[in-house]
């Protein structure tokens, strides 16, 4: 009997600030001929190491693909902030596709449903940091090397929570942890029923300090058997049946950085965020010019706010739609 593993990854972005959606995304690959009960040995960075690597410098000129925080540049520096950022989540999606034209290509391609408040009522050329022949190149590359290893990019999705329904979801969940998690579950959900038969793996990175699982898993799958594989300090792991259909769950502390699935999907997500935000900020500073832009974290957001609390007023801006509660 032939063995494939599913193998998925899923990570956030925008967790902490005031301003922008939360992101949550997920990437999965299908690896044949590999032992499922092996996913752990699995290194898709080695494997596909002709095309890709961590390093954002690498002389061979090959795709970085790692944590988005080790990715993406500091936007005041010398070099566009997302210019590595953008090449790994293109690079990839070309891979499977052709190049998006604008950004609502690729949040439809990512199924990221684009909040109506009127600072995301614009559009976005694609690339921002690159050529096109650039990102081909970089492209074409990956997907031969998928090819001779039989390796396939099968989704790439995300979730992208604005601020109007993460208020919401808040204050009915009432942590915001929960909105994230809830997310997750969601996406966890999606991979299953897309391969029932094929007990896919998820990695997902550890939500906060957590190690203990099982009830949340329980309240979402009610009536499946779920056996308790690890729960240690820096990995919990669960294996799921229901009806005959097996998927394995694991919490890992820094997943990003021993699993590519988790690292790309905190990539998408900080890229979709990222040209989210672009939108937010042309539309504040297109009525006022002078504004500099920000990237919502909670310090700055705050200057931000203060900056335009003319234009909110002018508006009549509803602050739930536009600020975070927590």
């Amino acid at each position: 009997m032939r063995r494939m593993l599913i193998y998925a990854g899923i990570d956030e972005a925008g967790y902490g600030p005031m301003l922008g959606p939360l992101c949550v995304a997920y990437s999965v690959f299908t690896i044949p001929d590999h032992d499922p009960d092996r996913a752990g040995a699995c290194d898709l960075w080695k494997r596909l190491k002709k095309a890709v690597c961590k390093k954002r410098a690498d002389r061979r000129r090959r795709i970085a693909i790692d944590d988005s925080k080790k990715i993406k540049l500091p936007n005041d520096g010398n070099v566009h902030p997302l210019r590595f950022l953008e090449r790994g989540v293109l690079g990839v999606h070309m891979a499977m596709s052709d190049c998006p034209g604008c950004d609502g290509d690729l949040l439809s391609n990512l199924k990221a449903a684009i909040s109506s408040a009127p600072w995301y009522d614009s559009s976005t050329q694609l690339p921002v940091a690159h050529t096109l022949d650039e990102l081909r190149i970089a492209a074409a590359r990956l997907r031969k090397t998928m090819l001779t290893e039989s390796i396939t990019c099968e989704d790439l999705r995300c979730e992208a929570i604005d601020t109007q329904v993460f208020n919401q979801q808040v204050e009915a969940m009432g942590t915001k942890s929960s909105v994230n998690f809830c997310s997750v579950l969601r996406h966890i959900d999606a991979i299953w029923s897309r391969w029932p038969t094929e007990h896919p793996r998820v990695v997902v990175d550890r939500q906060g300090g957590r190690t203990h699982y099982l009830d949340d898993l329980l309240r979402a799958w009610p009536g499946t058997h779920i056996q308790i594989l690890a729960e240690t300090d820096t990995l919990s792991r669960y294996r799921l049946e229901r009806d005959g259909s097996f998927i394995t769950i694991s919490f890992l502390v820094e997943a990003e950085s021993a699993h590519l699935p988790v690292a790309l999907a905190s990539m998408i997500a900080k890229y979709v965020r990222e040209l989210m935000m672009l939108r937010l900020n042309r539309y504040f500073q297109s009525i006022m010019p002078e504004l500099k832009p920000t990237a919502g974290y909670t310090e700055d957001a705050r200057r931000y706010i203060t900056d335009i609390e003319p234009l909110i007023s002018q508006l009549n801006i509803e602050r739930k739609l536009l600020i975070r509660s927590c």
